[in-house]
């Protein structure tokens, strides 16, 4: 427990912002994602995701928050998020910064510093379910009508 306690501290902190991004696969250059969900100093959630596999190399291209300076890195595929666990309704990617320069890496933590962090025990992805048959007959202003009989 008392290493648990000691990594945790020495962990840098995520924070959920919704900036736009480029994310492109290294081989062929084509667009994976368009938009991060979560940011920190070694990594970052992107949504929506092509399907790429794990471990796969990528370059992300984004602009720091709160100020004008533009950040191009390398990271590498951490997690595939599917969006089958309870609480997680899309698919998103984990991406882990690789060999990110120190002006950048200081950019962003400087830059998060002004963000509230995620709360401890909320990391899955929140993103609203797609409304029920019924709600959209509701909105729609008819009613729902069964299947089988």
């Amino acid at each position: 427990m008392r290493y648990r306690r000691v990594f945790s501290c020495c962990r840098p902190s995520r924070h959920t912002l919704s900036i736009p991004c480029q994310v492109v696969r290294e081989r062929d250059f084509r667009l994976v994602a368009d938009q991060i969900s979560n940011l920190s100093a070694t990594g970052m959630l992107v949504t929506p995701a092509d399907p790429v596999l794990t471990g796969e190399r990528l370059i992300v291209s984004f602009r720091a928050p709160r100020c004008d300076v533009w950040i191009d890195a390398e990271v590498t595929v951490a997690r595939v998020v599917h969006g089958r666990r309870p609480g997680e309704y899309a698919r998103a990617l984990g991406l882990r910064f690789e060999g990110l320069d120190p002006w950048s890496r200081f950019v962003i933590t400087t830059s998060l510093r002004a963000l509230p962090p995620i709360p401890p025990g909320s990391t899955r992805l929140r993103v609203a379910p797609t409304p029920t048959v019924t709600e959209l007959a509701r909105l729609s202003g008819g009613e729902a009508q069964p299947l089988c009989n």
